[in-house]
Protein backbone atom coordinates (compact mmCIF):
# COMPACT_ATOMS: atom_id res chain seq x y z
CA UNK A 1 0.00 0.00 0.00
CA UNK A 2 1.07 3.54 -0.67
CA UNK A 3 1.89 6.05 1.96
CA UNK A 4 -0.46 9.01 1.66
CA UNK A 5 1.45 10.54 -1.22
CA UNK A 6 -0.34 13.36 -3.01
CA UNK A 7 -0.58 12.62 -6.73
CA UNK A 8 -2.23 14.50 -9.57
CA UNK A 9 -3.57 12.78 -12.68
CA UNK A 10 -3.71 15.05 -15.72
CA UNK A 11 -6.15 13.75 -18.32
CA UNK A 12 -8.00 11.81 -15.64
CA UNK A 13 -11.26 11.61 -17.58
CA UNK A 14 -9.66 9.79 -20.53
CA UNK A 15 -9.50 6.09 -21.23
CA UNK A 16 -6.28 5.44 -19.27
CA UNK A 17 -6.87 8.15 -16.70
CA UNK A 18 -10.24 6.81 -15.60
CA UNK A 19 -8.80 3.39 -14.77
CA UNK A 20 -5.61 4.81 -13.30
CA UNK A 21 -7.51 7.03 -10.85
CA UNK A 22 -9.52 4.03 -9.64
CA UNK A 23 -6.35 1.95 -9.23
CA UNK A 24 -4.41 4.68 -7.39
CA UNK A 25 -7.28 5.31 -4.97
CA UNK A 26 -7.60 1.58 -4.29
CA UNK A 27 -3.87 1.45 -3.58
CA UNK A 28 -4.11 4.19 -0.98
CA UNK A 29 -2.82 7.26 -2.79
CA UNK A 30 -4.24 10.72 -2.13
CA UNK A 31 -5.39 11.55 -5.66
CA UNK A 32 -6.38 14.81 -7.33
CA UNK A 33 -8.03 14.07 -10.67
CA UNK A 34 -7.91 16.78 -13.34
CA UNK A 35 -9.03 17.23 -16.92
CA UNK A 36 -10.51 19.96 -19.11
CA UNK A 37 -14.01 18.47 -19.01
CA UNK A 38 -16.60 20.12 -16.76
CA UNK A 39 -17.03 18.42 -13.42
CA UNK A 40 -20.64 17.45 -14.14
CA UNK A 41 -19.38 15.27 -17.02
CA UNK A 42 -16.91 13.32 -14.89
CA UNK A 43 -17.52 10.46 -12.46
CA UNK A 44 -14.33 9.53 -10.61
CA UNK A 45 -13.60 8.26 -7.07
CA UNK A 46 -11.35 11.23 -6.21
CA UNK A 47 -11.59 15.00 -5.85
CA UNK A 48 -11.81 16.53 -9.31
CA UNK A 49 -11.10 19.92 -10.79
CA UNK A 50 -10.65 21.45 -14.22
CA UNK A 51 -6.99 22.00 -15.12
CA UNK A 52 -5.67 22.99 -18.53
CA UNK A 53 -2.25 21.36 -18.92
CA UNK A 54 -1.43 23.65 -21.86
CA UNK A 55 -1.47 26.60 -19.45
CA UNK A 56 1.70 26.71 -17.36
CA UNK A 57 0.09 29.09 -14.88
CA UNK A 58 -3.06 26.99 -14.50
CA UNK A 59 -1.00 23.84 -13.97
CA UNK A 60 1.38 25.46 -11.50
CA UNK A 61 -1.46 26.87 -9.42
CA UNK A 62 -3.12 23.47 -9.13
CA UNK A 63 0.11 21.68 -8.20
CA UNK A 64 0.97 24.29 -5.56
CA UNK A 65 -2.56 24.44 -4.17
CA UNK A 66 -2.65 20.70 -3.51
CA UNK A 67 0.98 20.12 -2.53
CA UNK A 68 1.40 17.56 -5.29
CA UNK A 69 4.45 15.28 -5.21
CA UNK A 70 3.85 13.10 -8.28
CA UNK A 71 2.20 13.91 -11.61
CA UNK A 72 0.75 11.32 -13.98
CA UNK A 73 0.66 13.23 -17.24
CA UNK A 74 -1.82 11.53 -19.59
CA UNK A 75 -2.94 14.52 -21.66
CA UNK A 76 -2.61 13.81 -25.39
CA UNK A 77 -4.26 13.92 -28.78
CA UNK A 78 -4.13 10.33 -30.02
CA UNK A 79 -2.93 8.94 -33.34
CA UNK A 80 -5.98 9.00 -35.61
CA UNK A 81 -7.25 12.36 -34.32
CA UNK A 82 -3.81 13.97 -34.52
CA UNK A 83 -3.57 13.01 -38.19
CA UNK A 84 -6.67 15.11 -38.82
CA UNK A 85 -5.31 18.07 -36.81
CA UNK A 86 -1.52 17.70 -36.97
CA UNK A 87 -0.51 21.12 -35.66
CA UNK A 88 -3.03 21.02 -32.83
CA UNK A 89 -1.91 17.50 -31.97
CA UNK A 90 1.76 18.47 -31.83
CA UNK A 91 1.05 21.61 -29.81
CA UNK A 92 -1.12 19.84 -27.26
CA UNK A 93 1.17 16.86 -26.82
CA UNK A 94 4.45 18.77 -26.57
CA UNK A 95 3.40 21.99 -24.87
CA UNK A 96 1.72 20.14 -22.02
CA UNK A 97 4.76 17.88 -21.60
CA UNK A 98 7.15 20.84 -21.40
CA UNK A 99 5.00 22.51 -18.76
CA UNK A 100 5.04 19.32 -16.65
CA UNK A 101 8.79 18.77 -17.07
CA UNK A 102 9.63 22.37 -16.18
CA UNK A 103 7.43 22.24 -13.10
CA UNK A 104 9.00 18.92 -12.13
CA UNK A 105 12.49 20.42 -12.50
CA UNK A 106 11.63 23.37 -10.32
CA UNK A 107 9.65 21.57 -7.63
CA UNK A 108 11.36 18.15 -7.74
CA UNK A 109 8.19 16.34 -8.73
CA UNK A 110 8.13 12.73 -9.84
CA UNK A 111 6.49 12.26 -13.25
CA UNK A 112 4.90 9.47 -15.25
CA UNK A 113 4.42 10.12 -18.96
CA UNK A 114 3.23 7.49 -21.43
CA UNK A 115 4.87 6.81 -24.75
CA UNK A 116 3.41 4.38 -27.27
CA UNK A 117 4.14 1.79 -29.95
CA UNK A 118 3.33 4.73 -32.25
CA UNK A 119 6.96 5.74 -31.63
CA UNK A 120 7.89 2.88 -33.95
CA UNK A 121 7.50 3.04 -37.72
CA UNK A 122 7.86 1.11 -40.96
CA UNK A 123 11.64 0.73 -40.50
CA UNK A 124 11.29 -0.77 -37.01
CA UNK A 125 11.58 -4.58 -36.83
CA UNK A 126 8.11 -6.12 -36.94
CA UNK A 127 8.69 -8.95 -34.48
CA UNK A 128 10.15 -8.93 -30.94
CA UNK A 129 10.98 -5.24 -31.16
CA UNK A 130 13.95 -4.68 -28.84
CA UNK A 131 14.13 -1.99 -26.18
CA UNK A 132 16.65 0.01 -28.20
CA UNK A 133 15.64 0.08 -31.85
CA UNK A 134 14.85 2.28 -34.84
CA UNK A 135 12.16 4.87 -34.12
CA UNK A 136 11.14 6.58 -37.35
CA UNK A 137 7.36 7.08 -37.03
CA UNK A 138 5.25 8.47 -39.86
CA UNK A 139 2.46 10.01 -37.75
CA UNK A 140 2.26 13.23 -35.75
CA UNK A 141 1.39 11.25 -32.63
CA UNK A 142 4.40 8.99 -33.10
CA UNK A 143 6.73 11.92 -33.76
CA UNK A 144 5.54 13.57 -30.55
CA UNK A 145 6.19 10.35 -28.64
CA UNK A 146 9.75 9.97 -29.92
CA UNK A 147 10.43 13.62 -29.09
CA UNK A 148 8.83 13.19 -25.68
CA UNK A 149 10.95 10.14 -24.88
CA UNK A 150 14.11 12.07 -25.65
CA UNK A 151 13.00 15.11 -23.66
CA UNK A 152 12.09 13.03 -20.60
CA UNK A 153 15.53 11.39 -20.75
CA UNK A 154 17.14 14.83 -21.16
CA UNK A 155 15.39 16.21 -18.08
CA UNK A 156 16.51 13.20 -16.09
CA UNK A 157 20.14 13.39 -17.23
CA UNK A 158 20.44 17.18 -17.18
CA UNK A 159 18.32 18.10 -14.14
CA UNK A 160 17.83 14.85 -12.24
CA UNK A 161 14.07 14.79 -12.75
CA UNK A 162 12.62 11.40 -11.81
CA UNK A 163 10.44 10.91 -14.88
CA UNK A 164 9.40 7.39 -15.89
CA UNK A 165 7.62 6.06 -18.96
CA UNK A 166 6.30 3.00 -20.77
CA UNK A 167 5.53 2.48 -24.44
CA UNK A 168 1.90 1.45 -24.29
CA UNK A 169 0.61 -1.01 -26.85
CA UNK A 170 -3.03 -0.74 -27.90
CA UNK A 171 -5.14 -0.57 -24.73
CA UNK A 172 -8.48 -2.27 -24.11
CA UNK A 173 -10.67 -1.13 -21.23
CA UNK A 174 -14.32 -0.96 -20.23
CA UNK A 175 -14.58 2.00 -17.83
CA UNK A 176 -14.28 4.75 -20.46
CA UNK A 177 -14.62 4.87 -24.22
CA UNK A 178 -11.42 5.39 -26.23
CA UNK A 179 -10.55 8.78 -27.63
CA UNK A 180 -9.32 8.65 -31.20
CA UNK A 181 -6.65 5.96 -31.34
CA UNK A 182 -5.84 3.56 -34.16
CA UNK A 183 -6.44 0.55 -31.89
CA UNK A 184 -9.89 1.73 -30.73
CA UNK A 185 -11.55 -1.05 -32.72
CA UNK A 186 -10.56 -3.50 -30.00
CA UNK A 187 -12.85 -1.67 -27.56
CA UNK A 188 -15.64 -0.73 -29.98
CA UNK A 189 -16.03 -4.33 -31.11
CA UNK A 190 -17.32 -5.44 -27.70
CA UNK A 191 -20.10 -2.84 -27.55
CA UNK A 192 -21.23 -3.66 -31.08
CA UNK A 193 -21.09 -7.39 -30.39
CA UNK A 194 -23.37 -7.03 -27.38
CA UNK A 195 -25.75 -4.44 -28.84
CA UNK A 196 -26.04 -5.35 -32.52
CA UNK A 197 -24.31 -8.70 -32.85
CA UNK A 198 -22.09 -7.36 -35.63
CA UNK A 199 -19.21 -4.96 -36.20
CA UNK A 200 -17.55 -3.18 -39.12
CA UNK A 201 -13.82 -2.96 -38.48
CA UNK A 202 -11.71 -0.06 -39.77
CA UNK A 203 -8.57 -2.26 -39.86
CA UNK A 204 -7.97 -5.18 -42.19
CA UNK A 205 -8.56 -8.63 -40.72
CA UNK A 206 -4.84 -9.52 -40.76
CA UNK A 207 -3.34 -6.48 -38.97
CA UNK A 208 -1.53 -7.96 -35.96
CA UNK A 209 -0.73 -5.42 -33.24
CA UNK A 210 0.56 -5.54 -29.65
CA UNK A 211 -2.32 -5.01 -27.24
CA UNK A 212 -2.91 -4.96 -23.49
CA UNK A 213 -5.87 -5.14 -21.12
CA UNK A 214 -6.27 -1.99 -19.07
CA UNK A 215 -5.93 -3.62 -15.62
CA UNK A 216 -2.47 -4.80 -16.65
CA UNK A 217 -1.61 -1.39 -18.08
CA UNK A 218 -2.45 0.62 -14.96
CA UNK A 219 -0.84 -1.97 -12.69
CA UNK A 220 2.32 -1.72 -14.79
CA UNK A 221 2.33 2.07 -14.47
CA UNK A 222 1.98 1.94 -10.69
CA UNK A 223 4.59 -0.80 -10.33
CA UNK A 224 7.04 1.21 -12.42
CA UNK A 225 6.43 4.33 -10.33
CA UNK A 226 6.91 2.36 -7.11
CA UNK A 227 10.13 0.67 -8.28
CA UNK A 228 13.42 1.80 -6.69
CA UNK A 229 15.07 4.40 -8.91
CA UNK A 230 18.43 2.63 -8.78
CA UNK A 231 16.94 -0.40 -10.55
CA UNK A 232 15.81 1.55 -13.60
CA UNK A 233 18.10 1.41 -16.62
CA UNK A 234 15.76 3.05 -19.17
CA UNK A 235 14.94 6.74 -18.95
CA UNK A 236 13.37 7.12 -22.37
CA UNK A 237 10.45 4.66 -22.23
CA UNK A 238 10.19 0.98 -21.33
CA UNK A 239 8.77 -1.54 -23.78
CA UNK A 240 5.92 -3.45 -22.16
CA UNK A 241 3.90 -6.19 -23.81
CA UNK A 242 0.67 -8.03 -23.17
CA UNK A 243 -0.51 -10.10 -26.14
CA UNK A 244 -0.74 -9.61 -29.90
CA UNK A 245 -3.69 -10.30 -32.18
CA UNK A 246 -5.39 -9.29 -35.41
CA UNK A 247 -9.06 -8.24 -35.74
CA UNK A 248 -9.97 -11.72 -36.99
CA UNK A 249 -8.48 -13.22 -33.79
CA UNK A 250 -10.52 -11.10 -31.38
CA UNK A 251 -13.62 -11.62 -33.54
CA UNK A 252 -13.19 -15.38 -33.26
CA UNK A 253 -12.67 -15.13 -29.49
CA UNK A 254 -15.92 -13.15 -29.21
CA UNK A 255 -17.71 -15.62 -31.50
CA UNK A 256 -16.82 -18.46 -29.14
CA UNK A 257 -18.92 -16.64 -26.54
CA UNK A 258 -21.50 -15.02 -28.85
CA UNK A 259 -21.93 -17.58 -31.66
CA UNK A 260 -24.04 -15.34 -33.93
CA UNK A 261 -21.54 -12.47 -33.90
CA UNK A 262 -20.44 -11.32 -37.35
CA UNK A 263 -17.70 -8.95 -38.53
CA UNK A 264 -16.95 -7.22 -41.80
CA UNK A 265 -13.86 -5.26 -42.77
CA UNK A 266 -13.75 -1.76 -44.24
CA UNK A 267 -10.17 -0.53 -43.81
CA UNK A 268 -9.72 3.24 -43.72
CA UNK A 269 -6.80 5.62 -43.07
CA UNK A 270 -6.20 4.01 -39.68
CA UNK A 271 -5.30 0.74 -41.38
CA UNK A 272 -2.33 2.42 -43.05
CA UNK A 273 -1.15 3.77 -39.67
CA UNK A 274 -1.49 0.37 -37.99
CA UNK A 275 0.55 -1.36 -40.69
CA UNK A 276 3.57 0.78 -39.83
CA UNK A 277 3.60 -0.59 -36.28
CA UNK A 278 5.21 -3.83 -35.07
CA UNK A 279 3.53 -7.16 -34.37
CA UNK A 280 5.25 -8.16 -31.12
CA UNK A 281 7.35 -6.43 -28.47
CA UNK A 282 10.35 -7.60 -26.45
CA UNK A 283 9.88 -6.28 -22.91
CA UNK A 284 12.85 -8.01 -21.28
CA UNK A 285 14.17 -4.76 -19.81
CA UNK A 286 10.91 -4.05 -17.95
CA UNK A 287 10.72 -7.64 -16.70
CA UNK A 288 14.32 -7.51 -15.49
CA UNK A 289 14.38 -4.02 -14.00
CA UNK A 290 11.04 -3.84 -12.18
CA UNK A 291 9.38 -7.24 -12.46
CA UNK A 292 6.83 -6.46 -15.16
CA UNK A 293 4.58 -9.35 -16.26
CA UNK A 294 1.04 -9.24 -17.72
CA UNK A 295 -1.76 -11.21 -16.06
CA UNK A 296 -4.20 -11.34 -19.01
CA UNK A 297 -4.11 -13.05 -22.38
CA UNK A 298 -6.60 -12.68 -25.24
CA UNK A 299 -9.12 -15.21 -23.92
CA UNK A 300 -9.16 -14.02 -20.32
CA UNK A 301 -9.42 -10.41 -21.52
CA UNK A 302 -12.39 -11.16 -23.81
CA UNK A 303 -14.22 -13.03 -21.04
CA UNK A 304 -13.73 -10.20 -18.56
CA UNK A 305 -14.56 -7.41 -21.05
CA UNK A 306 -17.87 -8.98 -22.04
CA UNK A 307 -18.83 -9.53 -18.40
CA UNK A 308 -17.84 -6.00 -17.38
CA UNK A 309 -19.68 -4.30 -20.24
CA UNK A 310 -22.82 -6.35 -19.60
CA UNK A 311 -22.65 -5.43 -15.93
CA UNK A 312 -22.06 -1.78 -16.82
CA UNK A 313 -25.11 -1.78 -19.09
CA UNK A 314 -27.32 -3.31 -16.41
CA UNK A 315 -26.12 -0.88 -13.73
CA UNK A 316 -26.91 2.10 -15.97
CA UNK A 317 -30.57 1.14 -16.36
CA UNK A 318 -33.03 3.46 -14.59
Amino acid sequence: MATQQKVMVLGAAGQVGTDLVHALVQRGYDVIATDIRPADQVDLPAPYEVVDATSADNLRAAVERHGVQTVYHLVAMLSATAERFPHRGWTLNMQSLFHVLELAREKRLRVFWPSSIAAFGPTTPKDAVPQHTITEPTTVYGISKVAGELWTQYYHLKYGVDVRSVRFPGLIGWRAMPGGGTTDYAVDIFYHALREGSYTCFLGEDVVLPMMYMPDAVRGVIELMEAPAERLTVRTSYNIAGFSFAPRDIAEAIRRRIPDFTIRYAPDHRDAIARTWPHTIDDTAARTDWGWAPAYDLDTMVTDMLARIQQKAVSSLP
